[in-house]
């Protein structure tokens, strides 16, 4: 329970500072050099889900191990520290991303405040879609979505699996995670490559993306039955599984529209819309979606806290 109320504090404050090298950007290099190896010739599908596989596994033994051989204490004036605590604080503060995915999106609106292009600009950051040639309410749009999506893939998901696994099944969700992000797409190029990574990220994400919807309409403690019923009818209507819950969560405490057609790496994915509403997004809705997002995720870290000390 310390290593995650140090973690969560550190991401609360820090974010993820650009000076400090992070792992995820260590599993990507990883992924991108596998796919660019073996995605190629015959057999695509099974050399993506064997890549795939066999670096979930490696990830979560190596945390393991790593753990395993920090188990040692050492003495800090009349305190007692020990490394593995520390390390497991670090850990999580690298697998958490609430603090980075709110700047992120403040700096969205903030951008397409000086003009559309600064708007398209900095959204490419955070989503995978084509943003070229976005209007100024899909830029908005994309940049909510993303919020709401990336709460459960960012923080609910992972300290989902956390209360499950530990932080090796933290850091191995990471890997679920980035690998679906890089190579989980129904284009051309990944369709085959990547429908493994794509399929383990919706079995890890299933419970915990629909918990993540019930914590934002918990957090927002309004209309908790017509928001609910609305979640339940609009969130199959996503490619994904999974990440139609979070997202028609946020459309419900909005009132607003998401989804509809995008474009990825040049080709157009036809994607089926979340609520009717196609009202004009505005700074207000980004503030009250942030403030949902915040209190969901301290709403998590105190059931996880609360589970820990049961456990003990």
């Amino acid at each position: 329970m310390n290593s995650l109320i140090i973690g969560w504090l550190l991401d609360l404050l820090f974010g993820d500072p650009a000076w400090l090298p992070h792992p995820v950007v260590g599993y990507g290099k990883v992924i991108a050099h596998g796919e660019h190896w073996l995605n190629r010739g015959m057999g695509r599908k099974v050399k993506g889900a064997v890549m795939s596989i066999l670096l979930i596994t490696l990830v979560y033994i190596a945390t393991w191990l790593l753990l395993y051989i920090s188990s040692f204490s050492f003495q800090f004036s009349v305190f007692t520290i020990e490394f593995s605590t520390l390390l497991s604080a670090f850990l999580i503060f690298f697998c958490l991303a609430g603090t980075t995915l709110i700047r992120e999106v403040k700096a969205v609106f903030l951008a397409l405040d000086s003009s559309l292009e600064e708007g398209r600009r900095q959204v490419a950051r955070i989503v995978g879609r084509d943003t070229l040639k976005l209007s100024a309410q899909e830029v908005r749009t994309a940049a909510l979505e993303t919020l709401a999506e990336n709460l459960n893939d960012g923080v609910i998901a992972p300290l989902f699996w956390l209360a499950l696994l530990g932080v090796p099944g933290m850091m191995a969700y990471k890997m679920v995670n980035t690998l679906d992000s890089m190579i989980g797409y129904k284009t051309v190029r990944y369709k085959d490559f990547g429908c493994w990574a794509a399929h383990i990220d919706d079995i890890a994400n299933y419970i915990p993306a629909r918990l993540t919807a019930l914590l934002m309409l918990l957090a927002n403690g309004k209309k908790l039955i017509a928001n609910n019923r609305f979640v339940w009818h609009n969130g199959r209507n996503h490619a994904s599984p999974n990440s139609g819950y979070p997202e028609a969560a946020l459309a419900a405490i909005l009132n607003c529209r998401f989804g509809g057609p995008h474009e990825y790496f040049g080709e157009v994915v036809d994607k089926p819309y979340i609520g009717t509403n196609d009202r004009l997004l505005t700074n207000t809705d980004m503030r009250k979606a942030i403030r949902i997002n915040r209190i969901a995720e301290v709403i998590m870290v105190l059931l996880v806290c609360l589970l820990f000390f049961i456990l003990e």
